[in-house]
């Protein structure tokens, strides 16, 4: 039935090597060959691509990043490294890929795909949950726990003392993460890039709350706003509460995968799989709505991704 790929480019995300476990069992199942291309983009175009088996996947649907890791590509752009690319791919009668990553890899993919005789579906795959046309990529969940957990225990030791924490989350210029963990920890602060915050109104409400006994605040913010350090700054001068600064970084993006991660994960390599064994397609498989789909990669990358309108009019209280 011929060879199928699997890369990952772009940020790691947990959940991808529950894809890659599931991809090779799959492939296997359909009589398939399946290979590995190593360290993303880079990896293809200097030919770092192996066949893969079931041992190579044994014991490893529980941990986070991926075992074939992954890259961003510069040389990609040119046209001359697209090229060697390619007979890297036809040294190994490999004809059918399957990429986990984001917009970036999707567009670089789209590209290549038209200009070579390859087949490709993207898998969403993104803690910032910011892939337009899908309400999920693959990690995001796991994330949120990686969040979540932190934030519980940020709360303890605010409720110790009569302290405020301000709380950076990753999500480049998208406030899901923020969103979300503001809404499931109890957050009293909530500052995203969708939502134009006013600080002379939170600090009203705050300071009225102060009055009736409150003596701590977790203010949880997204990178992409740049204003980490301007929200401690107000707290402390305004609100007359000491203030502790965190920065959950790449933690986020580590930990063992959840187990609807992993489940997804799961489901999104079998569609994939056999949608390439099907036609020849240039698509990205999509969640939406509680179902799959698959969307042409224009359809996907053309657009800015909308967090859902729901989510932030939940969310407007704890930004005014």
């Amino acid at each position: 039935m011929g060879s199928i790929a699997i890369m990952c480019s772009g940020g790691d995300s947990s959940g991808m090597n529950p894809a890659i476990k599931k991809f090779v069992e799959y492939a296997l199942d359909k009589n398939l060959t399946p290979y590995f291309i190593f360290d993303g983009l880079e990896g293809l175009i200097d030919g770092d691509i192996r066949k893969a088996d079931y041992k190579d996947v044994t014991g490893i649907i529980h941990l986070g990043g991926t075992m074939i890791r992954t890259s961003r590509s510069k040389r990609f752009y040119e046209f001359s490294n697209r090229e060697i690319a390619y007979r890297n791919l036809q040294k190994n009668s490999i004809d059918k890929l399957i990429v986990l990553g984001g917009d970036g890899s999707f567009k670089a993919m789209d590209i290549f795909s038209k200009e070579f005789n390859i087949s490709f579906i993207g898998i969403p795959s993104t803690i910032d949950n910011n892939i337009n046309g899908t309400d999920y990529c693959l990690g995001v969940d796991t994330a949120l726990n990686v969040i979540r957990t932190a934030l519980d225990e940020i709360r303890d030791t605010a409720l110790s003392f009569k302290r405020a924490f301000v709380v950076e989350t990753m999500g480049a210029d998208c406030g899901y993460l923020a969103l979300i963990s503001a809404l499931t920890s109890g957050a009293e602060i909530c500052i995203i890039p969708e939502i134009r915050y006013d600080l002379e109104a939170l600090q009203k409400k705050i300071s009225e709350e102060m009055k009736e006994g409150r003596t701590n605040i977790l203010a949880v913010v997204a990178e992409g706003t740049n204003d980490t350090d301007k929200i401690k700054e107000w707290i402390e001068r305004d609100l007359k509460l000491e203030v502790r600064e965190l920065i959950l970084g790449h933690i986020q993006r580590g930990g063992s995968p959840s187990v609807y991660d992993r489940l997804m994960a799961f489901e999104f390599i079998s569609y994939a799989i056999d949608r390439l064994m099907q036609d020849s397609v240039n698509e990205i498989i999509v969640y939406r709505d509680a179902k799959f789909e698959f969307l042409e990669v224009n359809e996907v990358v053309k657009d800015r991704h909308r967090i859902n309108d729901k989510l932030l009019d939940l969310v407007v209280r704890l930004s005014k």
